[in-house]
């Protein structure tokens, strides 16, 4: 659901509102502010909330702001200085806000967040197209039955700041993306943004079906990643336990989360005792695949070709692979995210951990961490621990908070000046989400000497973790 925030008044005004009536699908919640009440429609539905006041006041208009976090704001007057004013009011409220406004009079507002419906311009390309040998808009090209759609990014999508090579992209296309009004050329290194607007192109029902996969904040990992969750076992390296606690943590992360199928490759096989076991886990188990390599591929190798043959979404792995540094870390190339097998027992996780770093990496892997709790049922801690005083995460604080009420989940702040790591190593029954580094497959010989908190959190086998792959400065 989406809190939608609607100003109107005028004529244009009230052919919106009828056609935002006719159209209701119930995905929204609409807070409609009029001046006249000539403009409401014969219908109101249960999910429309009209307020009747003079939206340039900026005391009525704040009441209303504060009521929820909206998602987006539609400004539709019939005054030029009204508009003026209602977009100053907005912005000296909500200093971040995207919101579109209805613009007829060419207005000269300096604010790259406010996205301009040109009406005259809208019209006269209307009418251009009636023309004779002159293009045509996208919705007239083709089989004309929707081979090409414009989707925005909306703030806390599962698919902001995600790499566009890192997206599987099965039966549709990135073509284009808008950020900021300006056209940006599309590469696989290029990271989606909130508010940025990509036009796809496809077949129309797989376009409908991603629509919603972007559009919603929710239950959609290990999305954009891809679909299914892979557990890699070298029978050589690890333990018989090892191995067995892998695969049952990796059953259980496949049938709370909402994943197609899990893919458990073993290679290097010893003994058949241990091949029975495997096989008794799995046994009578829908959507669980079994490949073994008796050819000691190499695990590069064989992560490379898996990764997109099995359209992989999360790797589960062991502290005794992990260890194989010079191994695992070109595992960051395939940008998946690495689910870490920690001593703790995943049924008794309690709660969902981000100990607070970098703003860039903690901002980039924030709507994952509401995704992944959200699936599991989990509480979020977040530790906002800075015992050397020299890094203010408040922005990080604030963009966290925005995002609980835009998923609608709560989160749990502690602040000190504490050690971080003696104050994660007190929690027991976590999850903890951590961005994926290279420098953490660095060989580090003086780890005493090291205060990043990623890098020494990584290195602590008790929890499991969810390692998330970033965009790194």
């Amino acid at each position: 659901m989406k809190n939608v925030l609607v100003i109107l008044d005028g004529n244009i005004a009230k052919n919106l509102l009828d056609r935002m009536v006719e159209t209701n699908s119930s995905s929204n919640v609409y807070d409609i502010i009029y001046v006249n009440d000539y403009i409401l429609p014969e219908q109101k539905p249960s999910n429309f909330t009209f307020y009747k006041f003079d939206p340039t006041s900026a005391s009525k208009l704040k009441f209303v702001l504060d009521k929820v976090m909206h998602n987006e704001a539609l400004i539709v007057l019939n005054s030029k200085d009204d508009t003026k004013s209602v977009i100053h009011n907005i912005r000296t409220q909500r200093k971040n806000f995207h919101f579109s406004v209805y613009d007829s009079w060419g207005l000269n507002v300096e604010d790259n967040k406010v996205h301009y419906y040109r009406g005259n311009e809208i019209l006269a390309n209307g009418l251009l197209e009636q023309l004779p040998n002159i293009p045509v808009l996208a919705q007239n090209i083709g089989l004309k039955q929707g081979e090409i759609m414009e989707i925005k990014i909306p703030f806390g999508s599962t698919y902001a700041y995600r790499y566009i090579g890192s997206i599987a992209q099965k039966d549709w296309k990135i073509f284009a993306l808008y950020r900021n009004q300006i056209l940006i050329t599309v590469k696989p290194s290029l990271v989606l943004k909130p508010n940025d607007i990509i036009l796809i192109i496809g077949k129309p029902e797989v376009l409908t079906q991603v629509y919603g996969a972007i559009s919603r904040t929710s239950g959609h990992f290990p999305m954009p990643f891809g679909n299914n969750i892979y557990v890699y076992c070298d029978l050589y390296v690890q333990s018989e336990q090892e191995v067995i606690d892998a695969i049952t943590k990796a059953k259980a992360l496949h049938q709370r989360m909402k994943n197609k199928k899990l893919i458990i490759k073993i290679t290097r096989p010893t003994t058949s005792t241990i091949m029975n076991k495997i096989k008794l886990l799995i046994e009578n188990k829908e959507n669980i695949i079994l490949e073994i390599d008796y050819a000691n591929s190499g695990i590069q190798n064989i992560l490379s070709s898996d990764t997109k043959r099995f359209d992989i979404g999360l790797i589960v792995l062991t502290h005794s692979l992990l260890s194989y540094k010079e191994a695992i870390r070109n595992i960051i190339e395939f940008k998946v995210p690495i689910f870490k097998v920690g001593r703790e027992k995943l049924n008794t996780i309690k709660n969902t951990i981000i100990l607070l770093n970098d703003m860039s990496s903690y901002e980039q892997l924030s709507p994952v961490v509401f995704d992944i709790s959200s699936q599991l049922k989990l509480k979020i801690k977040v530790f906002n621990i800075d015992p050397l005083g020299d890094n203010n995460q408040d922005e990080l604080l604030e963009h966290l908070e925005n995002l609980s009420k835009i998923f609608n989940q709560d989160i749990y702040v502690t602040s000190n000046n504490n050690n971080p790591i003696k104050e994660l190593k007190k929690e027991q029954n976590i999850l903890q989400i951590l961005p994926l580094k290279e420098s953490m497959f660095d060989r580090r010989r003086f780890d005493f000497f090291t205060t990043n908190s990623d890098l020494l959190s990584f290195d602590i086998n008790k929890y499991n973790q969810i390692l998330i792959p970033i965009v790194e400065d």
